[in-house]
């Protein structure tokens, strides 16, 4: 099985934290429509031999953008590529784009999964993250989603805004829970250099979040996610039984996929891909048939990093034998001595073989992550 991502990279405003590639303009969208058209013709052997059980529009705001952009590249897919029966397909949607036409519209596309951009149904955190809409219409669009028959519905959440108390944050997530959303994600903000909120925070525009403040919200959000039964399937994703993200698992569990559109990204399982991360270059490239993306051959020891990173944050875990199997005993041992430390002190559990962290582990997956990676003195392959 395999994944396909498009990226749709037009916003109305640019958000304060965000550094994803994205423009704020249209400017360049019909010369960006026909080059997304062809890379789609161009990329169709990438996933050769795969089936495709998700395609996933993300931004940048692909709601911004006219439904027909998304048919035509749904229809391109279809007719390019082997897809399974009844795929998974999300499109992300900011709530002030949201309206019962629009939503009908996406149904009749074949858009039969939603990820709404909530971050906070309090308006003053809003304003700290620059978004566009506002408590009211955040809640008001998961409203007409699930009125207009979108069952399999996400939401995302941010967590740490300096602007959210302990109390807020509870109180976010049990509107969520009111709402009935099957699937949400909560998101630490982090402060990305070249972003707005880093400049502003560098000026004391804005107050910088603190680590106090994430883990006490994520240990909120653990303790209210188990109370109301939702599936705690990846660090930062929550599900009712069912409802996991078919698209984003493939990239926690290293399923193949392919990524279209300006600075989207790809991988087969030996190499990744990128496209370059400018709208005037790819278009050009791609309208001259030159090479529009960069690729590198991953190493054994890449893999197995990876695979650390990846494994580690959900609770499928890392498959101790699987991985000795592909890499050898040399890395199967390195990784025994190397998580010996967090099994003693709890942050980390064995079951057959597959190791996953505790809730006390998920508050530093990262750190343990990088703990247990391999160095190139410590193993001869790669």
């Amino acid at each position: 099985m395999a994944g396909l991502y498009i990226h749709i990279p037009f916003c109305r405003k640019k958000c304060h934290y965000c550094n994803f590639y994205s423009l704020a303009s249209v400017k360049y969208l019909d010369s960006f429509y026909d080059a997304l058209l062809e890379e789609i013709y161009i990329q169709r052997k990438y996933l050769e031999g795969k089936n495709i059980q998700s395609i996933y529009f993300g931004g940048g705001t692909p709601t911004f953008v006219n439904p027909d952009i998304i048919r035509q590249a749904l229809q391109s897919i279809s007719k390019y590529y082997s897809i399974v029966v009844d795929p998974e397909i999300t499109l992300e949607a900011n709530p002030d784009d949201i309206n019962n036409s629009l939503l009908r519209e996406y149904k009749d596309i074949g858009i039969n999964r939603l990820s709404i951009g909530v971050q906070s149904f309090f308006d003053d955190d809003l304003r700290y993250l620059n978004r566009l809409h506002s408590a009211g219409q955040a809640y008001q669009a998961v409203i007409e989603a699930k009125s207009a028959g979108f069952e399999n519905l996400g939401i995302d959440l941010i967590y740490g805004i300096p602007t959210l108390t302990n109390e807020k944050w509870a109180q976010n997530l049990e509107k969520a829970f009111s709402l009935d959303i099957p699937h949400i994600s909560a998101y630490s903000l982090t402060v990305e250099e070249k972003t707005a909120l880093y400049i502003l925070i560098q000026k004391k525009a804005l107050t910088a979040p603190t680590d106090e403040q994430m883990i006490g919200h994520f240990r909120i959000l653990q303790d209210k996610m188990k109370e109301h039964d939702y599936l705690h399937y990846e660090i930062s994703n929550f599900c009712k039984t069912g409802y996991y993200s078919r698209h984003n698992s493939m990239y926690w569990t290293g399923e193949h996929y392919l990524g279209i559109g300006p600075s989207a990204h790809s991988y087969n399982g030996v190499s990744r891909q990128w496209n370059v991360n400018n709208i005037l270059q790819y278009v050009d490239l791609i309208a001259r048939n030159d090479r529009f993306y960069q690729t590198e051959e991953l190493t054994d020891i890449q893999r197995f990093n990876e695979r650390i990173m990846v494994s580690l944050r959900t609770m499928w875990g890392f498959d101790l034998n699987k991985t000795r199997e592909e890499f050898g005993e040399e890395v199967a041992s390195h990784f025994l001595r190397s998580a010996s430390r967090y099994i003693n002190s709890g942050e980390m559990v064995e079951n057959n073989g597959i190791y996953t962290l505790t809730d006390a582990g998920k508050l530093f997956a990262d750190g343990i992550a990088s703990d247990l990676f391999l160095e190139s003195q410590d193993s001869s392959q790669g």
